[in-house]
């Protein structure tokens, strides 16, 4: 049976119990980008009070550069105006030596796009100017093409995630923006029973996907991180290539990425998600993410009886 990665949080969690969900071929993943490392113990803990014997997946944040320390917890941004951040406002302060003038920003998952105009050093803050409107939240990751070759892959907080994950000896702990098999030997360093998740979502990844797969027996596509690095209309030909990669290999791939999007406010999924969940499911995948469906979403039982509905299905076609 394949496995469905559910993201607890607010929703998923704390207002739908576990019980109404679960069934053993459900992973609970915790987004280690969110909150801080007496939250997410927190939310260990709750798992395991709901469900005693859960398999539970560490995601950890990895070096995705993100706001932070915004006073009211966001800033507003205008098409055609300047704006600036404050280098203590990344969770990286040391981001400001990678950054260049002219350097073109992609934020909040590819919604907002910057240009680089200024980086004042006496005053510690870099000015942008924004080609898009809004408002730029605190934790919302910030992109620059090549940017991430030259950070360290483990954060702070990585390492304190992982020091939880052993703790509490979690199935699963997942490496986020990997570049390639060297990343996976020093975390390796500091991991002691989880089973590892490479998450592959950088240019980089792909390139050195062989290395990769050497080196564990479970990937996941994340489909939204990569299409920053390489385009959104590249990510269906990644996606294609990676899969056949691994399963050539014999290795265990997820896909995450925006499957059932529209339920985050619907009950019921559109026709394109329903046909593109089917048919990424009979492509000899391990299984697939929810995000943000189940983690914040309104409707997250549903979304959950969507994937085991549709794979319910496909097993009585056979």
């Amino acid at each position: 049976m394949k496995k469905l990665i559910a993201t607890v949080g607010p929703s998923l969690l704390h207002t739908i119990p576990l019980k109404e969900v679960h069934n053993e071929n459900i992973i609970y993943r915790i987004n280690g980008a969110h909150g801080t490392i007496e939250n997410i113990e927190s939310y260990i803990r709750e798992i395991k009070n709901q469900i005693p014997n859960a398999k539970i997946l560490m995601d950890l944040p990895g070096n995705k550069v993100r706001t932070a320390n915004f006073e009211y917890g966001f800033i507003e941004i205008e098409e055609g105006k300047k704006f600036d951040i404050y280098f203590n406002q990344f969770n990286y302060q040391d981001f400001f030596k990678h950054l260049k003038v002219g350097n073109i920003v992609l934020a909040n998952d590819s919604i907002f796009r910057f240009e680089i105009k200024h980086i004042d050093y006496e005053m510690a803050k870099v000015t942008f100017l924004s080609y898009s409107t809004g408002k730029l939240q605190n934790n919302k990751g910030f992109h620059i093409r090549g940017v991430s070759s030259n950070l360290p892959f483990l954060f702070e907080k990585d390492k304190g995630l992982i020091e939880l994950a052993n703790k509490y000896n979690l199935e699963y702990v997942g490496l986020s923006f990997v570049r390639n098999e060297k990343d996976i030997k020093e975390a390796k360093k500091f991991i002691q029973s989880s089973e590892i998740i490479a998450k592959v979502e950088t240019l980089s990844a792909v390139e050195n996907v062989d290395k990769i797969l050497d080196e564990v027996e479970y990937i996941l596509i994340d489909r939204g991180d990569l299409s920053t690095d390489v385009g959104i209309l590249e990510v269906p030909k990644y996606q294609k290539y990676i899969i056949e990669k691994a399963l050539f290999s014999n290795r265990r791939v997820f896909l995450a990425t925006q499957f059932l999007k529209s339920m985050e406010y619907n009950p019921i999924p559109t026709f394109p998600e329903v046909i593109d969940l089917y048919n990424t499911l009979k492509t000899g995948i391990y299984g697939i993410q929810l995000s943000e469906e189940t983690a914040v979403g309104k409707y997250p039982k549903e979304c959950v009886d969507v994937v085991f509905d549709t794979l319910k299905k496909i097993k009585e076609e056979k």
